[in-house]
């Protein structure tokens, strides 16, 4: 099985778009706060997945006015929910988010059984148990070292 991770690029929204309902299932009715436009400012960031050139995943993020950080979003495809995919993604993003956000934050209400993943890689309840949040630390970007072909990390 070979796992690959791209950038999302904003000719790719349509990613983002099929997705939102793995990582918002109960949150239909804000579909375009998370995914029009989704590309077009510094203040989104993603990638996907691939696993054997199927898509298994996407994690993205954008700053919404008036919030502190950027609010991060996970999409598993159900098919590959043990397969590690959530973990190799979010260890990539994170490095990648910490070059552009100081702040994370996700909630993880209709993933509340992914609460004890997210802690390992950092995030900590606010006072909303459901949302999680990690403060970045600046560092210089590590790329995947499975091969490094830098069409894949250009818009």
């Amino acid at each position: 099985m070979s796992r690959e991770l791209y950038f999302l690029r904003s000719s790719e929204q349509k990613i983002v778009t099929d997705m939102f309902k793995h990582a918002h299932p109960t949150k239909e009715d804000e579909l375009l706060k998370y995914t029009e436009f989704y590309g077009l400012t510094p203040k989104d960031l993603g990638l996907y997945a691939l696993v054997s050139g199927e898509i298994a995943g996407a994690i993205w993020s954008r700053k919404f006015e008036g919030d502190v950080g950027a609010t991060l979003s996970v999409a598993i495809v159900p098919k590959f929910k043990d397969e590690g995919i959530e973990s190799f993604m979010i260890e990539q993003f994170l490095e990648e988010a910490a070059a552009v956000f100081d702040e994370l934050s996700i909630d993880i209400s209709a993933q509340a059984e992914s609460k004890e993943l997210y802690e390992t890689f950092g995030f900590t309840p606010t006072k909303n148990d459901f949302v999680l949040s990690k403060t970045l630390e600046r560092k210089d970007v590590i790329r995947p070292s499975d091969g490094y072909d830098p069409k894949k990390w250009m818009d």
